[in-house]
């Protein structure tokens, strides 16, 4: 995409008003870094024209149903975006009525496994980004990191290689998987 689009200038600032406030785990990083670095990564993928825009709209909104539903529904996303936005978005959102972290995970592969190929390159791109988040603090801070989240290394560990594997089987073809592949064996020998 050489520019940016009505549309993405919409989703650009519906993301940074439905995150204001909100910062990276345990940092003063602005969440909207985030999504901005997961549509960049999305934006490096030789994406087709017919779907780039959407899975670019999709990578700034991919936390707005998960994180911050009161400021922006399903169904305002799908009346400024459309339902191909919704249904990417729906993709790569965890079902937050699931008891505990291990259980919304599993859940969360199974549907990887059978969402689009759109809510595939999301995810692809938001775990990359995240795992570079993690590979970074760690670099500084070392294993004082891992307080930082629900689950401990090794449950880290195994969800990034968990969703790598997803990634392989269904979009074996995206840049991203040797970046990805060779961070998930750089967490691996944390």
């Amino acid at each position: 995409m050489e520019a940016l689009t009505p549309r993405l200038m919409q989703a650009l600032n519906v993301a940074t008003r439905a995150h204001d406030g909100h910062y990276r785990k345990a940092t003063d990083i602005p969440y909207a870094s985030h999504l901005f670095g997961v549509m960049y990564l999305a934006s490096k993928q030789g994406l087709s024209a017919d779907v780039e825009e959407d899975v670019l709209i999709a990578c700034l909104l991919h936390d707005t149903l998960e994180d911050v539903p009161e400021k922006y529904t399903a169904e305002q996303m799908e009346a400024d975006f459309g339902p191909r936005v919704l249904d990417i978005v729906l993709g790569v959102t965890k079902d937050d009525t699931l008891g505990d972290w291990q259980e919304r995970s599993d859940a969360y592969l199974a549907h990887l496994r059978e969402a689009s190929y759109e809510s595939v390159v999301v995810s692809a791109c938001d775990k990359l980004h995240n795992l570079s988040s993690i590979l970074a603090d760690h670099e500084v801070l070392g294993d004082e990191l891992w307080p930082r989240f629900n689950s401990g290394k090794e449950r880290q560990q195994w969800w990034y290689r968990a969703v790598l594997e997803v990634v392989e089987q269904r979009a074996p073809e995206l840049p991203l998987l040797v970046e990805y592949r060779a961070k998930v064996e750089r967490l691996a020998a944390l």
